[in-house]
């Protein structure tokens, strides 16, 4: 996408996305905050997986084996019907990318993520001159809300938040090293990819590892949110959005790998920070999937986007949910649910991990 369109992303709520910035504008919102300071990076201790041509290019990444599942559910209409397809054997990140890892490449190559460059006046009429600076969206808690539909009522625009400042200007990455980086677009996502070695997963690919080898569950390690009244991911307990009460040991976002490992030893493939994917966002995919005579083999995803509810805004596929999902309102924790964004569009609950074909 030319020029970071998609700062004015969307956001999804209890079944979608909705454009946050559009309503800040109209409302005169503008509140997130970045700031291009260099931030100490704990624990930013290189690894040989991040090195493009590294002799050992699965360090830190798990096989996924060749597989048949039925990908999907039935909670909300884009996510099926449940379809089965098959997925090639590959290599996955054991967990998200994280701030150290993310700032090993920054260093080597000077990349510039997307929320730290400005936006141009002349290509984004309409937008307030504090939402062309460069910044992202953050979540904040508010006291309180006047019904659901507004998210700007805990979404804002902050100039200055970005990987380096999650929260904004006045917050760093001290002692966050082994957190999820964060503020990361689909596309600074696929340059850190592109420069390790390595690509985004598919959603196929993504569904089946999340699944671990577990068949028809909803949840990445069975069938209880909760088995034996035990959290299994960082996801938002309390009442969305004005009180997260921080049960599952987290109010927030939380280091990586802080919970159970799923069935192939993937940490986190629910909640903490929603997942890019490569594929196009269609939410009639599935059904494409559904009508093919014979099971769809590494399906790619679809050749281009479209979404009715929001036409001529092109988005990729999201997977996993994040530290903001709950059952009050975006249950898409659940391994067969499916998200969305604009490749452009980046905030404090969007991360990525990547995956490595077999043949590499």
């Amino acid at each position: 996408m030319s020029e970071r369109s998609s700062r004015a992303g969307r956001f999804r709520g209890h079944v979608s996305f909705v454009s946050v910035v559009t309503g800040l504008a109209m409302t005169g919102f503008a509140g997130i905050v970045f700031v291009t300071a260099h931030a100490k990076v704990a624990d930013a201790t290189p690894s040989r997986c991040l090195a493009v041509g590294a002799s050992e290019p699965n360090h830190g990444m798990v096989w996924i084996p060749d597989g048949t599942y039925a990908q999907g559910d039935t909670v909300y209409p884009e996510e099926g019907p449940v379809t089965p397809a098959h997925v090639k054997g590959f290599w996955m990140d054991r967990h998200e990318v994280t701030n150290a890892q993310f700032a090993i490449f920054v260093k080597a190559t000077g990349y510039v993520t997307e929320a730290e460059r400005p936006l141009d006046a002349a290509t984004h009429p309409g937008l307030p001159a504090e939402m062309l600076k460069p910044g992202a969206m953050v979540f904040f808690m508010p006291k309180k809300v006047v019904g659901m539909e507004d998210v700007s009522q805990w979404w804002r625009y902050v100039p200055g938040a970005n990987w380096r400042h999650p929260e904004g200007p006045k917050t760093d990455l001290q002692g966050r090293g082994k957190y999820p980086a964060v503020h990361i677009s689909f596309d600074d996502a696929q340059a850190y990819a592109k420069w390790a070695g390595k690509r985004l997963p598919t959603e196929a690919e993504w569904e089946f590892a999340a699944r671990g080898g577990l068949a028809g569950k909803p949840f990445a390690w069975g069938d209880e949110l909760k088995p034996g009244g035990k959290w299994m991911a960082n996801i938002y307990q309390g009442r969305f959005p004005v009180k997260d009460t921080g049960l599952d040991g987290f109010a927030g976002l939380a280091p990586v790998a802080q919970f159970p490992a799923n069935g192939y030893g993937l940490y986190d493939m629910a909640g903490n920070v929603w997942q890019w994917c490569s594929d196009w966002y269609r939410p009639d995919y599935y059904q494409t999937l559904a009508s093919a005579r014979d099971i769809p083999r590494n399906p790619q995803g679809p050749p281009d986007s479209f979404d009715a509810s929001e036409p001529g805004v092109p988005k990729r596929v999201q997977r996993g949910g994040s530290f903001l999902c709950s059952d009050q309102y975006c249950s898409r924790y659940m391994v067969g649910s499916r998200g969305k964004g604009e490749p452009g569009s980046s905030a404090n609950h969007i991360g990525f991990r990547c995956v490595l074909s077999a043949s590499k």
